[in-house]
């Protein structure tokens, strides 16, 4: 069997178990006749009988291929819910003058038989640190604002293989949260500031705020983000959405602005577990059409034993507030009841872990940045950067520091002894304490929240976001991924699953067996704010 084969057949077996677990809702068949049925819920959108707020991939795709939906009318409404919702969140930077040409072109093929997979015609978004040739990548900053990238992201070259339409460029924390000492999460000096859909006032966490954001409010079917650590599965969690953080390397990072080679990768982000999964195949390289017979079996059961028999670790972290810490008791006792066996656990060298992780950050950002910014047009090295952000004031109006970028230029090369020595450490103990907590109690997964309640956005104050769940994870290049687990008043939580490296399809299959058991997505009523401020 050829190479493509297999990973073809490996992504089909790898959603096959998300299909069978399901996702919370009706299957396919009763969407129509749910819609007629039913109030439509505060703030969703309606298309051709589909509730865009809970609608899967594979039932998009049952409506296309039978003709009850095309996927021009699914970016139209798409587009109008942008045009609608977004001035009340600031998510969505850019419209791709091409979107509806795409969705056309999807149509075409739609009728012909010729569909190219499962994304065939679904809107996506993308971050805007992910290169597009049609449109600016600017990082949220105004240095890169000018000329679009020569080329695509190689992520987007697989979207658009795939059929994908394209939507536009979601706002995000400027240089991923990598510039200021004390940033604002979902500002950007391109993009302004990105609000928590749930609560206006709150934030979306970062730095893929507005992928998050615009996924939580249905502006498109997925988005794509990017975590060196936690700016996927925050994000997610804090706006209620599923975020996955792939294995290293298992996304190609070429083309996206980076932080650091040793951490960065792409990610998808949905409202649901199956079309992460979807999406995440997609971007991997093994999504193509020949893993559409998987795809299609959106008449599977739910399977109500699929939790039975599965050993998670929770790793509590009561410094995230009481109430966070009360929704986790109520969480296992949940997935307890479903037969799942929850222990609680301490993964160990956290201390360590913090200690080192930044200071190699800094210098393979300088490395990775310099690289970057020698491929595009604006400054050429992070130290014109920092003279451009000294000398436009724009780029201070939230707020004014820069002090990572000058540290980064002070910090010892990547060829530095002491830092491979450090980098070195990082791999070895952020992986250490996954696999041995993993061992030593015989766990499919360590659990732990993803995020405080969402704190107040303040320019002056920054962010209140020490949050330590994402860590071994994203240090180590494991998967983790994060599925709504329910909130603190108005406020969404998401449970955080980590598991061993290119663990990915047997987590996300676990992750919609918790998604499916906790049922804790509910849409954002956009409120403008809500009572005291939560403290994490």
């Amino acid at each position: 069997m050829k190479k493509r084969s297999v990973w073809a057949l490996a992504a089909a077996l790898a959603v096959a178990p998300l299909l069978a677990a399901g996702v919370p809702g009706p299957p396919a068949q009763a969407v129509a006749s749910r819609a007629e049925a039913s109030p439509p819920p505060v703030d969703s959108v309606r298309v051709r009988g589909v509730d865009l707020d809970t609608v899967t991939i594979p039932e998009l795709q049952e409506h296309m291929n039978r003709g009850s939906l095309t996927a021009s009318e699914l970016t139209s409404a798409y587009l109008r819910r942008i045009r609608a919702v977004d001035p009340k969140i600031d998510a969505v930077l850019r419209i791709s003058p091409t979107a509806l040409s795409q969705a056309a072109a999807s149509d075409l093929r739609h009728r012909r038989g010729k569909v190219r997979g499962p994304l065939d015609g679904i809107p996506v978004l993308l971050k805007d640190n992910v290169n597009t040739r049609d449109m600016p990548t600017t990082a949220g900053s105004l240095a890169l604002a000018g000329s679009p990238p020569d080329t695509d992201a190689e992520l987007v070259g697989r979207l658009r293989a795939a059929g994908a339409v394209i939507l536009g460029k979601t706002n995000m924390s400027e240089w991923a949260n990598f510039r200021a000492a004390r940033p604002t999460s979902g500002w950007s000096a391109v993009g302004g500031q990105t609000h928590n859909p749930y609560v206006l006032d709150r934030n979306p966490c970062g730095s893929s705020s507005g992928s998050a954001a615009a996924v939580a409010a249905s502006l498109a079917q997925v988005a794509i983000g990017t975590e060196t650590d936690g700016s996927i599965v925050c994000p997610a969690g804090m706006n209620g959405v599923v975020g996955h953080k792939p294995s290293l390397g298992l996304v190609s990072p070429s083309g996206v602005v980076p932080i650091s080679a040793e951490q960065d990768t792409a990610g998808p982000m949905a409202r649901n577990v199956v079309d992460t999964a979807i999406t995440l195949a997609v971007l991997s390289g093994h999504g193509g059409a020949g893993s559409g017979d998987a795809f299609g079996r959106t008449e599977a059961v739910t399977r109500g034993d699929a939790l039975r028999g599965k050993r998670i670790g929770l790793w509590r972290l009561p410094s995230l507030g009481a109430d966070v810490d009360a929704l986790m008791t109520r969480t296992a006792a949940r997935l307890r009841a479903a037969g799942a066996q929850v222990v609680e656990v301490t993964p160990p060298y956290q201390d360590r872990l913090a200690e080192l992780e930044f200071p190699a950050l800094l210098s393979e950002f300088h490395r990775d940045i310099d690289a970057y910014l020698a491929s595009r047009e604006g400054p050429r090295d992070l130290a014109a950067l920092v003279e451009f952000n000294r000398t436009h004031p724009a780029e201070r109006t939230c707020f004014a520091g820069q002090e990572l970028f000058e540290q980064a230029l002070a910090a010892p090369p990547t060829t530095d002894p002491r830092h491979r020595a450090a980098r070195a450490e990082l791999k070895d103990l952020s992986r250490r304490s996954i696999d041995e907590t993993m061992a030593a109690h015989g766990l499919d997964a360590i659990a732990s929240p993803a995020n405080p309640p969402a704190w107040t956005t303040d320019c002056a104050r920054g962010d209140n976001d020490v949050i330590p769940s994402s860590t071994p994870a994203a240090v180590a290049g494991y998967p983790s991924l994060s599925v709504p687990a329910g909130s603190v008043g108005e406020l969404p939580v998401g449970l955080l699953l980590m598991s061993g490296d290119r663990q990915d399809a047997a987590l996300l299959s676990l992750g919609a067996a918790v998604e499916q058991r906790l049922r804790a997505w509910r849409a954002p009523r956009f409120l403008p704010t809500v009572g005291p401020r939560p403290v994490a």
